[in-house]
């Protein structure tokens, strides 16, 4: 396939600027895409109107790059939860995804809806962890089809138990999405989000590459690429070979010692990791 690989970055790391200087310092770096997480546009996306939703399409639009979609989907408001046993609350989350996923599908073609959300997942009130995975799966299946509608993919990501006792690994998630069977439902793999896996990452992306829809790259402990010893050139080497062609999205935590000095170094990096991959075909 040959380096045809399209980068993107998750905005909170320069949260507090404009939106319109996100997308501009994130192209000038040489990002193809922003990935953003709700919160930073607004508590809950109603109140993102068709006149700011309009411009923050053409904010994008105007500075060259390409809106990938949202991740970090329930952070805001706090109170949503969506395996609860109250059934009123758990509605009420139900119905907050089905407005993100129309606010994701207003901002550009083809966006995604990463599903992490862990302390929105995770059994509470009493309920055993399958019985909020069988909550889980019910209001998946109930959204789906006005994702397919808006052409929006939800994406069911795995969570290790150090974060969630809801869908743990790449196999259950991809479980949940066959029994679903909804082209609007898919899996993705995340780098930092493996830590239970048993399998070589690069077995596991071969495995069920046929419904990974998203990649998140990062170090294991969630640094940016470059500063631990992931592998990333067997990942590329892998992903090349199978002809991914979606997005590799750069997801971390730690922003220091300076959010466009990160941008830069992960994104110089990840080239290069690309490079090695190709020559070693």
């Amino acid at each position: 396939m040959a380096n045809t690989f399209r980068y993107a970055m998750c905005n909170e790391v320069f949260e507090g600027r404009p939106f319109g200087t996100q997308c501009r310092d994130l192209k000038s770096i040489g990002y193809d895409g922003i990935e953003i997480a709700p919160y930073t546009l607004a508590t809950d996306p109603l109140d993102l109107g068709p006149a700011r939703r309009r411009e923050l399409r053409d904010l994008m639009l105007d500075e060259g790059i390409d809106f990938v979609g949202f991740h970090w989907i329930l952070v805001s408001p706090q109170t949503l939860h969506v395996t609860t046993p109250d059934d009123a609350l758990r509605q009420r989350s139900w119905q907050y995804l089905r407005n993100l996923v129309d606010l994701c599908a207003d901002l550009g073609p083809g966006g995604v809806l990463v599903f992490g959300s862990p302390k929105q997942r995770s059994a509470t009130g009493g309920s055993t962890p399958e019985d909020a995975k069988r909550r889980f799966v019910e209001g998946l299946a109930n959204l789906a089809p006005f994702a397919e509608e808006r052409a929006v993919t939800v994406l069911v990501e795995a969570l290790p138990y150090s974060q969630s006792n809801v869908v743990h690994t790449l196999e259950e998630a991809v479980g949940v999405v066959r029994e679903i069977n909804s082209p609007a439902i898919r899996t993705m793999f995340d780098c930092h989000n493996a830590e239970d896996e048993t399998e070589p990452h690069t077995a596991l992306i071969e495995k069920n590459f046929d419904l990974i829809h998203h990649i998140h790259v990062q170090e294991m402990d969630g640094r940016r690429p470059g500063l631990g010893d992931y592998d990333f050139v067997s990942l590329f080497r892998t992903l090349d070979r199978l002809g991914y062609n979606r997005w590799i999205s750069l997801e971390i935590f730690d922003f220091k010692p300076d959010p466009d000095e990160v941008a830069i170094q992960a994104l110089k990096y990840l080239r290069t990791q690309a490079e090695l991959a190709f020559a070693t075909v």
